[in-house]
C-alpha cells in the first residue's frame, strides 16, 4: 500500500453493511474501501442505530461519557467489513437509541425530532474528533445530515484546522426546518450564519444550503449531474445559490463495489456466470420466472424494475406502458416500495396480467441480484438521477438498461451500445425506445455483443476514487 499523509473522515448518516436505506448506504461502504487502498487514511463516522449488529460486526466500546451539550456519548470502534477502514459509532440513547436510519420514508426530513438527531450528530462529530488523537485533514460530509458541519467549523474557529467537502448525492432532500428552533438548538444566532440567503423562507433554515455555502469545495455524483443542478429545472431552487459556487463544484461518478456485485461468485444466484460462460445466464431467468409464478420461456422478453416506488423514478411512465409491454408479449417485474398508491396500481396490473407482470412489493435484496442476473433489461425512466447504481450492476450483470437521458444515467449508459436512452419524459418515447431494444434482443449476435460490451465496462471504485484523492490534494493544499 502506498504511504499517503492524507487524513479523512467521512461523516453520513448511512453505511452499507452496517446500516443501509439506500444508494447513499453503499457510497459510504464501498468508496473508503477503494480510497484505503490507494494509502488514504480514511475513516467513517455514523451514529449508532439501535438496528446495528454489535456482535456480527465486532464493535467494542472505545470511549464513554463525552459531553456534548447536556447529553453524553459513548463511541464503538470497528471495522467496515472485508477493509481494515476504522469506523466509529456514536452513541446516545436519546438521539438514536432504538430507531432505524429514518424516522420517516426514506431519507426525507420527517419532524424536527429527526432534524434534532443529525444536528446533534454533527455537533458530536466535531467535539469527538477535536479531542482525539486522531485528528481528520479534511471531513467529508454527504447530503443535508451533516451539511451543518461547515458552518460549526467557521462558527468556531477564523482559521478551522479541518477543511470540508460536501457531497450532494441529491438535492431533491435538503433539510429545511424553523429557522429559531434550529439555531436555538445549536446554540447559534442569526449573525454567524454566512448569507441572507440561508432560509427558504421567512421563517425557514435550510441545512443543505448552509453545508453549500460554507464547505470549501463540493461534488455531486456525476458529471452530468452537476451540471443540471445549475438549473432551474434540476436545481430544486437552489440553482442561485448554487451557481455563486459553480466554480467549487466538480462531479464524480459513483462506483459499485466488484467483490460483492459480481455475477461469477453471487450466492444469490441459481448459476453463477461471466463473460466467459455468458450460457449460463440464462438459468437464472428460468429461476426468476419460476420464482415470480411467470411463465417458464428463456425467449420471452424480461424486464425489471428495481427501486424506490417514487415520483422521481419515473414510477408513473412505466404504469402507463403496460399494456403496450402486455401487447408485446413481455414480461416485468417491479421490486420495491414506496407511494401507497403505486404500490397498489401494480398490485391491480398483476392480477390483471398474471402472465406478464409480477409486483414484489418489499424490499428484497436477494430477489434483487437474481432480477438482475434474470432480467434481459432493467428500466430507469427517471424524472432525475443524481447518479443511479441500479444502471451500473445491471450492466455488471448483463442485464441491459433502459434509461432516461438525465443524470448519471446519461454518464454511464452509451445508447446502443451498452444499452438504451431517451430524452424527453413521455410514456410515448419510453415506448418507442424499448421497441427498438426489443429489435436488438430478436438479432442473437447482436444481442450478444450488447450484453458483452455491458459487461465489460468498467464501474469500480478504481478510477473514481483517484478523483476524489485530487480533490482531497486541492483541498489540503
Amino acid at each position: 500500500m502506498k504511504k499517503n499523509n492524507l487524513k479523512i473522515l467521512f461523516a453520513a448518516s448511512e453505511c452499507a453493511p452496517l446500516a443501509k436505506v439506500g444508494g447513499l448506504g453503499d457510497v459510504i461502504g464501498s468508496l473508503p474501501k477503494a480510497l484505503r487502498k490507494l494509502g488514504i487514511d480514511v475513516r467513517i463516522c455514523l451514529p449508532r442505530y439501535g438496528l446495528i449488529d454489535f456482535k456480527k460486526y465486532g464493535f467494542e466500546l472505545f470511549s464513554q461519557d463525552i459531553d456534548i451539550k447536556t447529553k453524553k456519548i459513548n463511541i464503538y470502534q470497528g471495522l467496515l467489513p472485508e477493509s481494515s477502514v476504522v469506523v466509529y459509532l456514536l452513541d446516545n440513547k436519546d438521539y438514536f437509541g432504538d430507531y432505524g436510519v429514518y424516522l420517516g420514508e426514506a431519507n426525507f426530513l420527517s419532524s424536527f425530532q429527526e432534524v434534532k438527531r443529525f444536528l446533534f450528530f454533527s455537533q458530536a462529530v466535531l467535539a469527538v474528533f477535536d479531542n482525539s488523537d486522531w485528528k481528520p485533514d479534511i471531513i467529508h460530509c454527504h447530503d443535508w445530515h451533516t451539511a451543518i458541519i461547515p458552518l460549526l467549523i467557521k462558527a468556531k474557529s477564523e482559521k478551522p484546522e479541518a477543511k470540508t467537502l460536501l457531497t450532494i448525492h441529491n438535492l431533491a432532500n435538503q433539510g429545511k426546518w424553523n429557522a429559531g428552533e434550529i439555531l436555538k438548538f445549536l446554540e447559534l444566532n442569526r449573525d454567524e450564519l454566512g448569507s441572507s440567503e440561508t432560509r427558504s423562507h421567512e421563517n425557514d433554515l435550510n441545512i443543505l444550503v448552509q453545508g453549500i455555502l460554507n464547505a470549501d469545495l463540493l461534488n455531486t455524483v456525476s458529471p452530468t449531474y452537476s451540471k443540471e443542478i445549475l438549473t432551474k429545472e434540476y436545481g430544486g431552487g437552489l440553482e442561485k445559490v448554487l451557481l455563486k459556487r459553480r466554480k467549487d463544484i466538480s462531479g464524480i461518478l459513483n462506483g459499485i463495489d466488484y467483490n460483492e456485485f459480481d455475477p461469477d461468485t453471487d450466492p444469490s444466484l441459481k448459476t453463477n456466470y461471466s463473460l466467459l460462460s455468458l450460457e449460463k445466464r440464462v438459468d437464472n431467468k428460468i429461476d426468476l420466472q419460476r420464482i415470480l409464478k411467470l411463465p417458464e420461456n428463456k425467449d420471452l422478453p424480461l424486464f425489471g424494475f428495481i427501486g424506490r416506488l417514487a415520483h422521481q423514478k419515473g414510477i408513473d411512465l412505466i404504469g402507463q406502458i403496460i399494456p403496450d409491454l402486455v401487447d408485446l408479449n413481455c414480461q416485468l417485474v417491479i421490486l420495491g416500495i414506496g407511494d401507497k398508491q403505486y404500490e397498489q396500481n401494480f398490485l391491480d396490473f398483476e392480477k390483471k396480467y398474471p402472465r406478464n407482470i409480477s409486483a414484489q412489493i418489499k424490499f428484497n435484496p436477494v430477489l434483487a441480484q437474481k432480477i438482475y442476473a434474470g432480467s434481459d433489461f432493467l428500466l430507469i425512466p427517471s424524472r432525475f438521477e443524481p447518479c443511479g447504481l441500479v444502471q451500473l450492476i445491471a450492466q455488471r450483470y448483463g442485464a441491459i438498461p433502459i434509461g432516461r437521458k438525465t443524470g448519471g444515467l446519461a454518464d454511464t449508459i452509451e445508447d446502443g451500445k451498452t444499452g438504451f436512452l431517451f430524452e424527453k419524459y413521455e410514456a410515448g418515447l419510453l415506448v418507442k425506445i424499448i421497441k427498438r431494444a426489443l429489435k436488438v434482443y430478436q438479432n442473437k449476435e447482436e444481442w450478444e455483443r450488447l450484453i458483452k460490451k455491458a459487461m465489460a465496462k468498467d464501474f469500480s471504485w478504481k478510477k473514481s476514487a483517484k478523483e476524489y484523492i485530487k480533490l482531497y490534494k486541492e483541498l489540503f493544499a
